[in-house]
């Protein structure tokens, strides 16, 4: 009897295997030159099967945004399983990415802010034939202002408030600011811990232009990627900052809000009729009413940080891929450009609510899809 289980256990594992290996001969390339993605679940063979590899090849080394991180590493996977393409993508910020971009080290970059006048010049130097960087907008989202605050569940602020937290003006939870606003809440004898961005950021540019447009009178920085403001604490990246409000008693601190994971957000008083909360649908309100002020090929937005339309989430940020117009590196342009047509796709784009990120609007990732179909 032991003999014939054995017999029959080892017939099974061998059918087994003939059916694997029948499976991986039948897994080739279709004809829009992607790789079947064996083993996968079907939603992801059905995303593969869409994305076109083209002439994509070797890897590609990238940098930038970390407020885009967890979109490009969803990405990545996918694109990676279909081309057989691999992509690092660093996501040491924004400033870190433009200068590795500006240094030929990169074949793209992300940032959460626009080329300024200067970086371009700089990107004329390695963008050959002519050809400089342009600001491709891919990935939206609302910026979250997330808080620890024991026996506080929601939290209403507006931008004076959160201008003067930020600048070390209001110090205490139960400050009478903070009160006014929240008349339901228990807001303890606390100490306001608040953290900024210690790494240049695009995620910091967008969160002080909110508190610039919204609350001039309370905000007196100039802004950019640099923290300006005196006291509070730094972290680096989105996921340092999100790490220590979730860590620190008393702590706020904003990141974009795909890192405010088991984490209470800040509900923002507009002068709408309501509060409005930090969600996907909500930003992609305030992104729908952004204007294109890039010129040629460049795409470069100009956001409403001071909206009012009822449900609109005023702090927003649209990240770019930043790459050359024209003059990319021969042996990366492949690559770069089937990588950029995929995430720019209708399937690309859909990742992004999948991962609490906002796609963006059609009338303008359609722009998006014919400029990078032009690179050269």
């Amino acid at each position: 009897m032991k003999l014939q289980r054995k017999t029959r256990r080892a017939l099974a594992l061998g059918a087994l295997a003939v059916s694997g290996a029948l499976a991986l001969t039948a897994c080739g390339s279709d004809d829009t030159g992607s790789k079947n993605n064996a083993g996968g679940d079907s939603s992801t063979a059905a995303s593969n099967s869409s994305i076109k590899c083209d002439d994509a090849k070797g890897q590609l080394l990238a940098d930038g945004s970390s407020a885009q991180k967890n979109a490009i590493d969803a990405w990545v996977k996918q694109f990676s399983q279909a081309c057989g393409v691999q992509i690092n993508y660093k996501g040491g910020g924004s400033g870190a990415g433009v200068t590795a971009f500006t240094q030929g080290q990169v074949a793209f970059a992300g940032s959460d802010s626009a080329l300024k006048p200067e970086e371009v010049t700089a990107s004329q130097k390695v963008c050959t034939d002519g050809g400089q960087g342009i600001d491709l907008p891919m990935v939206g989202g609302p910026i979250a202002v997330g808080y620890n605050v024991p026996g506080v569940d929601s939290l209403v602020l507006d931008a004076p408030t959160l201008a003067k937290i930020f600048d070390s003006k209001i110090k205490n939870w139960d400050d009478a600011a903070i009160k006014k606003l929240n008349p339901d809440a228990k807001l303890p004898n606390l100490k306001i811990q608040a953290f900024h961005r210690s790494d240049e950021s695009g995620t910091t540019d967008n969160f002080t232009k909110y508190l610039k447009a919204a609350s001039p009178e309370n905000w007196k920085y100039e802004g950019g990627k640099a923290w300006q403001a005196k006291g509070g604490q730094a972290a680096p990246q989105s996921s340092g900052v999100a790490q220590q409000v979730k860590q620190t008693n008393g702590a706020i601190g904003y990141f974009e809000l795909s890192y405010a994971k088991d984490m209470t957000t800040v509900d923002i008083d507009t002068g709408a009729s309501a509060p409005v909360k930090a969600t996907i649908e909500n930003a992609s309100k305030a992104i729908a009413d952004a204007k294109v002020v890039g010129t040629g090929k460049d795409l470069a937005l100009d956001l409403n940080y001071k909206t009012k339309a009822e449900g609109a989430y005023p702090m927003v940020l649209v990240t770019y891929e930043i790459v050359c117009d024209k003059g990319n590196k021969p042996d990366t342009l492949p690559a770069t450009k089937a990588f950029l047509n995929y995430i720019a796709s209708e399937d690309g784009q859909k990742i992004l609510t999948e991962n609490d990120y906002a796609p963006i609007p059609d009338a303008i990732i359609s722009k998006v899809r014919t400029t990078i179909d032009g690179l050269s």
